[in-house]
C-alpha cells in the first residue's frame, strides 16, 4: 500500500468503509468492459523488478509476511511502489521493533492503521503493520513466495485484508488478483469472507466480475 492507499480519505463525502467500497465498485461495474487492453503475456507474467530488503533472518522465529503492493506481484503484474508493508501479529510488535532496531532500521512514524514506517540501513521504507484481526494467525501459517522468494499472504488472505481497507487502489488490486484466480481459489476466498467479513460477500462477487471482465474469462477458462 502506499501512503496514499493508508490515508482515511473520503470518497464523496462517503465515511464507512462499506459504504465507500460500494460506491466504487458501483462505478466500475457500470462501466467495466470485457479486456485489460493488455497483452496476455504482460497479465500472466510475474516478475520481481524491484528487489527489496528480506527480513527473514531479523524475523527469525516470528510470524510476518509481505502484504500490500509488493505481495500482489506474486498473483499479478508488478506495479510500483515506494514501500514494503509487512503483517504482524500485535503481540509480537514489541519483539520486532526490537529486532528491527538491533538490525539497524530507524523509525521513521506510526502509521493511522497501527504499526509504525522504519527506515532500512539501505534506505528503503518498511511498513510493519500491526493487526489484532482474528484471521491474521491462520493467514500466516499459510504463506506463499513471491518471485523474489519473500513470504507473502496467499491470495485470498491478500484478497481480504485489501477489501477490509476499501480504498480505491486495493479494490482494483483485488479484483485483478480475483480475475487470474482459480475457480478453487474463488471458493476459499468465499469461505473466508463469509467467515470474516460477511458484510462483503455481495462486494466480494463484484469484485470477481470486475476481475473476470478484464482477464477476458469465459465460462470454460481457468486461471493458474
Amino acid at each position: 500500500m502506499s501512503r496514499e492507499e493508508k490515508g482515511d480519505g473520503q470518497v464523496s463525502g462517503v465515511a464507512t468503509v462499506g459504504a465507500r467500497r460500494k460506491l466504487l465498485l458501483g462505478m466500475a461495474l457500470r462501466r467495466a468492459r470485457p479486456g485489460s487492453g493488455s497483452a496476455d503475456v504482460f497479465l500472466r507474467e510475474r516478475t520481481a523488478m524491484t528487489n527489496w530488503p528480506d527480513l527473514t533472518e531479523i524475523l527469525t522465529g516470528l510470524p510476518w509476511a509481505v502484504v500490500g503492493a509488493v505481495a500482489t506481484r506474486a498473483y499479478m503484474p508488478e506495479r510500483a511502489t515506494q514501500d514494503l508493508d509487512i503483517l504482524v501479529i500485535a503481540s509480537d510488535a514489541r519483539e520486532i521493533r526490537t529486532r528491527l532496531e538491533g538490525a539497524g532500521f530507524e523509525k521513521v512514524q506510526k502509521l493511522a492503521i497501527g504499526g509504525a514506517a522504519w527506515r532500512s540501513p539501505s534506505g528503503n521504507l518498511v511498513d510493519v503493520i500491526v493487526s489484532e484481526e482474528a484471521w491474521v494467525p491462520e493467514a500466516l501459517r499459510d504463506l506463499r513466495q513471491d518471485p523474489q522468494g519473500l513470504p507473502v499472504l496467499a491470495r485470498p488472505y491478500l484478497v481480504l485484508m485489501k477489501v477490509q481497507s476499501g480504498r480505491a487502489q486495493d479494490l482494483a488490486d483485488a479484483a485483478r488478483m480475483l480475475g487470474f484466480a482459480s475457480e478453487e481459489e474463488r471458493q476459499i476466498t468465499r469461505a473466508l469472507f463469509a467467515r470474516y467479513l460477511p458484510d462483503a460477500v455481495e462486494d466480494l462477487e463484484s469484485l470477481i466480475t470486475l476481475g473476470r471482465l478484464e482477464a477476458g474469462e469465459t465460462e470454460q477458462q481457468s486461471f493458474p
